[in-house]
């Protein structure tokens, strides 16, 4: 009798210490994430609904894709994404009542994610709407925007939003030391040659399609070099956003088209893009 209950003590002992050498590591991983969310309107999801009404003048969804990562790994997200935010936008007061986006940040901060840079210099909506009123004058024809801006834009990428790009991100690993940094690339906008079914929808020239796709993938250019020098990770849209850029069908784009969209601000990301901004995201870092 006295052997079997000291068997039965050490098989009970043997089995508790391999439960706690199982829920250990479960109890670390249950632990949210401390993660901060900056960036301009693609990062806060204006246009998608519903709206965060905490911050109104920064047009953030609350189904952006910041909610959308937080929501799937558990994190504990501070989320200061602004509409229409640029790189000063991160050490200064885009608003009144809004203050600096890296003032989010701290020595606790484990993770921060952002997109930035395409509000610098007004790259996208000057483009957008220069080769788009040049697209409607032209009937659609030859490449009036290029022919008149010529290099233009790509120079004020690499003249001024780079080096702003390198600086915001330095601001970011100075506020936040022990974060993981993801800047996140720009979903194509714009496929990569004309499709003339597409023109009352986005009403570009055929031959300033690829210009305008051009000056996107300087930008994003522009973002990976920034990253890789301040040790940030950068995460490339380049080839799994192919296929669903503002032309493309509802159900398939990420990005709304410039005119008979469904978003209420076109030219950004809907919901399904700011969900697939979050997984690829997500599958980069390796977080699930």
């Amino acid at each position: 009798m006295k052997t079997l209950r000291n068997v039965m003590l050490a098989s009970a002992t043997a089995l508790s210490a391999v439960t706690f050498g199982l829920t250990a590591p479960a109890a670390h991983a249950a632990t949210p994430l401390n993660y901060v969310a900056l960036g301009d309107s693609y990062s806060a999801g204006s246009g998608v609904l519903p709206v965060d009404l905490s911050s109104p003048l920064c047009l953030r969804s609350l189904a952006n894709y910041p909610r959308v990562i937080a929501s799937r790994t558990g994190a504990r997200l501070t989320d200061v994404t602004c509409g229409a935010a640029q790189t000063k936008d991160f050490t200064a007061s885009q608003y009144p009542g809004v203050p600096p986006q890296v003032a989010a940040l701290g020595p606790d901060t484990e993770l921060v994610t952002l997109t930035i840079g395409g509000n610098d210099n007004g790259t996208f909506i000057n483009a957008m709407t220069a080769c788009g009123t040049a697209g409607l004058l032209s009937g659609g024809k030859g490449s009036p925007c290029k022919d008149r801006y010529g290099s233009g834009f790509v120079d004020q990428i690499e003249t001024n939003t780079y080096p702003a790009l390198k600086a915001a991100l330095r601001n970011v690993r100075d506020k936040a030391p022990g974060a993981r940094v993801a800047a996140l690339g720009y979903p194509w906008i714009m496929p990569p040659t004309a499709d003339p079914s597409c023109f009352a929808k986005l009403p570009v020239a055929s031959g300033d399609v690829p210009y305008l796709r051009d000056i996107q993938a300087h930008l994003n250019a522009a973002v990976e070099r920034a990253a890789r020098e301040t040790g940030a990770t950068f995460v490339d849209f380049s080839e799994v956003s192919e296929g669903h850029d503002a032309c493309k069908p509802g159900g398939t784009r990420w990005i709304e088209p410039l005119l008979f969209g469904t978003s209420l601000v076109p030219v950004h990301p809907n919901a399904l893009g700011e969900s697939r901004m979050a997984r690829h995201t997500m599958d980069t870092l390796g977080l699930g």
